[in-house]
């Protein structure tokens, strides 16, 4: 009979065992007696328990000192006494305790020592003929179970194999730099976020992350590059060249796309430009703006109005109107021209001060340049139709870096999208004989606590999508330092959370919100490195592990474009190091 190759071999334990299970609970975690020196073990190791027939992976959460009197612990016995007799007084009296978040559990099979061993692992076989499936946590160890570190295999059981074409290497673990992989075909069928503070290396890790969903076609993508950080090349603080995603990949994969006819990004023209036709821009575009535009309580009444008097052409009419024009009548007295807001608002029974307000406050949408009456091409649909056809945009706003720009663009475009990806999909399930599935789609939005925080979320495009375009193949990734001022809801949608360091207690609680044993990972995700640490959370990943992220140099974008880079260096690792 062949062994089973789900359980380790004894010996194979015996060499790598850091401790054993002396106490805990699923609510108050486990508690592990340590058997090697504390220095060994770092807060957020992956470990490994086998009990019985189950296998037990989780998380180190703390580490204790402890001692069996606190006199002990007190007295300084290496200074009174012998070294080898203070040491191993040490050993007997003196210990450190592991917290273990603990996360998921597998059936392993009979042990081999058993004497019904043959037939209980016929049945097993025939039970699991592919291996046991990972569960979430259900039960706990016995006492004195032993304690392991994760190895190589550990880690590929429960994360995913690197050359698997679905799995995306996002980083290693921080002691045994093992890799650490993403499901990329599980991660884009939720919304997603990216989240640290400000100069954690957030655009690094979404060019990583951009870069696995483009070169492994897992979906589409559609970049809002507020900055005009990820298309073509930037350089970094330290004067270190960056490969945008344009020069990775190529124009025939990324299509950059600059706003208004005359856009220029870092020196360089894109593949094609962004204007916006007025009949495009409906009137809850504008509702959405109260914030950037301080509209009033009045401005929804006033923007009915115009869309019952003028339809798809309000924004036009609206803009030939004028705000204080008169006219003399017959008798001598003032009055509205025919060409004002005043008169317009007489005939739609609307407030005049209100109507004016609008218009004067809506100027700096009439004198925006990439807002035309007419476009010279049909631009949008052109943008909906490369991605239809699975190639991705990155959309950079050149000089237009405000956030009125940033919130009309965005949410107008996502607004369109949403109603295409929308007709897809139902026509894909009223004829799938007729027409073909649509292609998955990951929006990328920087900033998103201004499109998504507490008073706009139910006004814009991305909200929706959060909640409920999942089943029309359309999903977001956030981009944020704020997560704490991302509305509930939206946070509560997300899969996967990749966060670095948060140094805010309430943004803290807003990534862990919703997930399992939260309050032992607070600690680990406030102190992780400031940069190039990250905490793996959710959907994407089977359980929470912290990971030193890869680097966004020469050799990932070498490998991005498919050219081997060669083994890894010792060089290389120390550098990284």
């Amino acid at each position: 009979m062949e062994p089973n190759p789900n359980r380790k071999l004894k010996n194979d334990h015996q060499k790598t065992t850091i401790g054993y299970i002396v106490g805990g609970s699923l609510k108050e975690n486990l508690r592990v007696r340590l058997t090697v020196p504390p220095q060994q073990v770092q807060e957020g190791a992956f470990v490994v328990v086998d009990s019985g027939e189950w296998r037990f992976y989780g998380l180190v959460t703390d580490l204790m000192l402890g001692s069996t009197d606190p006199r002990f612990a007190d007295e300084q016995s290496e200074l009174r006494l012998p070294g080898e007799l203070a040491s191993l007084l040490h050993g007997q009296t003196l210990y450190t305790t592991l917290e273990v978040l603990p996360a998921l559990m597998r059936n392993i099979g009979p042990d081999p020592e058993k004497p019904d061993y043959v037939p209980l692992k016929t049945e097993w076989d025939q039970k699991y003929p592919n291996g046991s499936p990972l569960i979430s946590i259900k039960t706990i160890p016995s006492h004195h179970a032993p304690v392991r570190l994760a190895d190589e295999g550990d880690i590929a059981e429960i994360f995913g194999k690197p050359d698997d074409p679905d799995n995306f290497v996002i980083g290693y673990t921080r002691e045994q730099n093992y890799p650490v992989c993403i499901n990329l075909k599980k991660f884009v069928m939720r919304s997603s976020g990216i989240f640290g503070a400000t100069g954690t290396g957030k655009s690094f890790l979404t060019r990583l992350l951009l870069s696995g969903l483009i070169k492994y076609n897992q979906s589409s993508v559609l970049v809002f590059d507020m900055h005009n950080e990820y298309g073509f090349d930037d350089t970094s603080e330290t004067n270190q060249k960056i490969a945008g995603l344009h020069s990775t990949f190529g124009s025939s994969r990324v299509q950059i796309v600059g706003l208004g006819r005359t856009a220029s990004i870092r020196g360089h023209s894109p593949d094609f430009t962004l204007e916006i036709a007025e009949r495009d821009i409906a009137t809850e575009d504008v509702e959405m703006l109260t914030r950037e535009l301080n509209l009033k309580e009045t401005t929804s009444t006033t923007l009915a109005g115009l869309w019952h008097s003028f339809h798809e052409d309000w924004f036009t009419e609206f803009k030939a109107l004028k705000v204080g024009a008169m006219i003399e009548t017959e008798d001598g007295k003032k009055a509205p021209a025919p060409d004002s807001v005043a008169f317009w608002a007489n005939a739609e029974g609307v407030n005049i001060a209100a109507a004016e307000g609008l218009h004067n406050k809506l100027n700096r949408l009439f004198n925006a340049k990439y807002i035309v009456e007419k476009t010279a091409a049909d631009s949008l649909g052109e943008i909906i139709r490369t991605l239809q056809a699975g190639r991705h945009v990155v959309l950079s706003f050149g000089n237009f870096e405000s956030d009125l720009d940033y919130l009309l663009i965005s949410n107008l475009l996502t607004r369109k999208i949403r109603e295409q990806w929308e007709n897809l999909t139902n026509a894909y399930r009223s004829h799938p004989e007729k027409n073909p599935e649509p292609r998955p789609l990951i929006i990328a939005v920087e900033e998103a606590h201004k499109m998504l925080n507490h008073e706009m979320a139910l006004q814009t495009a991305f909200s929706t999508i959060a909640r409920e375009m999942r089943k029309y193949y359309v999903t977001l990734l956030i981009i944020d330092q704020r997560p704490s001022q991302i509305y509930d809801e939206v946070m509560s949608q997300l899969g996967t959370r990749i966060s670095g360091w948060l140094g805010d207690e309430n943004d803290i609680q807003a990534v862990l919100s919703g997930l399992a044993g939260r309050d032992a990972l607070r600690g680990m995700l406030a102190r992780l490195q400031p940069k190039e640490e990250v905490l793996l959370l959710g959907w994407g990943v089977p359980m929470p592990i912290p990971v030193r992220t890869r680097r966004y140099d020469d050799r990932f974008v070498q490998e991005m474009r498919g050219r081997a880079a060669g083994p890894r260096t010792a060089a290389d690792i120390l550098k990284e190091i």
